[in-house]
């Protein structure tokens, strides 16, 4: 038989397991021009939240009553496909289902002795390519500069700073608890750390921890955080909104300041990011980013959760910060 876990109502603020159905059917039969895959690895991602409300967006909604899809690595263990072989490994978005049926399309194989399975939903993934990428595009980053990074020790987050450091640039890096700064600091290389949990003025601890002004902010979490450092940027600084995961599972949108003043007085540069639009560079990025493990100049940390069937349980615990670098699921 075959799990499969689909939609089984729309989440009203933070979602629960019981939004998620688990279901059983027959394992699917291979046809001609088909490839039968095997899931290893899922990816659990904040985005998905966004995709559980059924509002027009830059991808389309998940349907009630429909399995979910995001980031899996698979095995192939039957092919009538030519481009396919038993035993190759491919990656792409896939349905939350243990075996299912795919023509092929939108797949890539990845190889087993360069990385684990598991780096190419995270480093070597969209994760990654999102960091590399976003940071490219817009933060223009300038031997020197500070750059501060909200959700510093996730798997975008901790990939931003590491590239900062690479880059010649002052790293501080925002997240939940003292384990992680920890982390941030000796495994990252960050330069500093705040605990935003613990802090009582977030825009103080970011002007001490940033004394020379925030000239780059990469935001994955948006509301107060962000606030804040709008408060601490510098004259030409540019803001990446990669995510804001703080506020995802609110059921109104909220009211905070604005930042019209800011961005003309300081001629800042705001703009969001979609790692879809640039699927293009994909390949160089995923190069330069592989040259940087290889040399020792970047790293990764995963939080793997095992079984399928703790899916769900794995995507909801994202919004209390439970993982450590990225956050996936191994199956099999």
């Amino acid at each position: 038989m075959n799990s499969i876990i689909k939609l089984k109502s729309r989440p009203v603020g933070l979602p629960k397991v019981s939004d998620f159905e688990f279901v059983t059917e027959e394992k699917p039969v291979v046809g001609e021009g088909e490839i039968l895959l095997k899931t290893k690895y899922v990816s659990v991602d904040p985005y998905l939240r966004g995709r559980m409300r059924d509002v027009k967006s830059y991808i389309k909604p998940f349907q009630l009553n429909e399995p979910i899809e995001s980031g899996i690595v698979a095995e192939v263990i039957s092919s009538k496909n030519t481009n396919f072989k038993e035993g190759d490994f491919v990656n792409g978005m896939l349905d939350w289902k243990e075996f299912q049926i795919s023509s092929g399309n939108g797949l890539n194989k990845v190889d087993v002795n360069k990385a684990s399975l598991s780096a190419y939903l995270g480093i070597f993934g969209l994760t990654g390519l999102t960091a590399y990428i976003s940071l490219d595009k817009i933060a223009d980053l300038k031997v020197g500069e500070t750059l501060l990074v909200s959700g510093a020790s996730g798997a975008v987050g901790s990939t931003v700073g590491q590239i900062g450091k690479i880059k010649g640039c002052h790293v501080v890096g925002i997240a939940g608890s003292d384990e992680k700064l920890a982390l941030m600091k000796d495994k990252f290389g960050f330069d500093n750390g705040i605990n935003y949990k613990t802090t009582d003025d977030i825009q103080k601890a970011i002007s001490n921890a940033c004394p020379n002004g925030v000239d780059v902010y990469y935001d994955n979490v948006g509301g107060e955080v962000l606030d804040a450092a709008m408060n601490n940027i510098n004259k030409n600084g540019r803001v990446i909104n990669c995510g804001a995961i703080s506020m995802y599972n609110e059921t109104e949108l909220p009211i905070g300041p604005r930042y019209e003043g800011i961005l003309v007085r300081k001629t800042v540069l705001m703009q969001g990011f979609l790692v879809r639009d640039h699927v293009k560079e994909f390949g160089p990025a995923v190069q330069q980013l592989a040259q940087w493990v290889q040399e020792g100049r970047l790293t990764y940390e995963e939080t793997i959760v095992e079984g399928f069937e703790n899916i769900p349980q794995a995507f909801i615990d994202l919004f209390s910060g439970k993982n450590k670098g990225k956050m996936v699921v191994k199956v099999y």
